[in-house]
């Protein structure tokens, strides 16, 4: 039997977020502890609704706790365009009956990280605000979290922005909060995440395992596949997906130790994350392990495999 970790999960859900905790649920080596919603792709009350709704197809009772509903200092941001007007492909599952814990997620998933003593891995897939506040509340905590796994940023390229991926962007002071704190940080940006897309082939695929999760992720991801199809891709990207993953399988990551920066000041640059992997000059610190390359074929096998075994 392999060791479970125990794992908090923060997101955005958001088509990718719902596919990645569908498949952080499937594996053996995690032990989900608590989720928590932040605004981000979706308003709050999507994310928190879809998060929540996603138990049933779970079969599983975690517990999800709500967020922050905006950015530290700045506006929303949304993009229906991709993930539907719910947040999940403007497809929708039933609710729990169970009430969720009133507990802000800032202060469960401290509690959290006091109860495991360090072995708390934190996946992050939407922006870093929920993070941000915690670190902010509870300065102590960074130093209790055995690593963050992080889906952000892009060290040459943006999709929001020429220069920004969507969650930097979103909430970078909390990303410039989160990325300073000390706290070990493994980042899947978009040089990782874009080398793997689902076509609508490899849907169909999906859709014929013959459980209840294929034709839920079917339907959910034809929004953002036409979405992508749109933009000259071959199929829907999977950006979550990745951090799950890497806590599974990091043998199939290529990664690299790098000095990361975000921009919170800058106008066009707004968001980007600044990294030293390429330039001659170097930062004086490293505080992240990031993921430029991945083994795709290995890749899409376990994540077969994984939607298979879904109930």
């Amino acid at each position: 039997m392999s060791e479970k970790y125990p794992v908090w999960m923060d997101v955005d859900t958001g088509t990718d977020d719902a596919f990645a905790l569908l498949v952080l649920h499937q594996l053996d080596c995690a032990e989900i502890v608590g989720l928590s919603a932040v605004s981000g792709n979706t308003p709050l009350e999507n994310s928190f609704r879809n998060t929540r709704s996603l138990k049933t197809l779970m079969k599983a009772d975690y517990p999800v706790y709500r967020g922050a509903s905006k950015p530290l200092f700045r506006e929303p941001h949304y993009v229906p365009e991709v993930h539907g007007e719910n947040g999940m492909g403007d497809v929708n599952l039933p609710l729990p009956e169970k009430e969720e814990p009133e507990k802000a997620a800032w202060d469960a998933l401290c509690e959290a990280a006091v109860k495991y003593g360090g072995s708390l891995t934190l996946i992050a897939t939407g922006p870093l605000t929920n993070i941000a506040t915690a670190f902010l509340k509870y300065p102590k905590l960074p130093g209790l979290l055995k690593k963050i796994l992080i889906m952000g940023g892009g060290t040459q390229e943006g999709n929001i922005t020429p220069a920004a991926e969507f969650n930097m962007y979103a909430d970078p002071d909390a990303a410039k909060i989160v990325f300073k704190a000390g706290a070990p940080i493994v980042l899947c940006p978009l040089d990782v995440t874009e080398r793997v897309r689902l076509t609508q082939e490899e849907l169909q695929e999906i859709k014929g395992y013959g459980n209840e999760a294929g034709p839920f992720l079917y339907e959910m991801l034809q929004k953002p596949l036409q979405y992508h199809l749109s933009i000259g891709n071959d199929g829907a990207e999977l950006h979550d997906c990745f951090p799950v993953l890497y806590l599974a399988c990091p043998e199939l990551f290529d990664t690299e130790e790098a000095g990361v920066a975000v921009e919170t000041k800058g106008g066009i640059s707004l968001g980007k994350t600044v990294t030293d992997l390429y330039s001659d000059k170097q930062f004086d610190f490293r505080n992240a392990l990031v993921a430029l390359d991945v083994d795709r074929e290995a890749f899409k096998k376990k994540l077969k495999e994984l939607i298979r075994q879904m109930p």
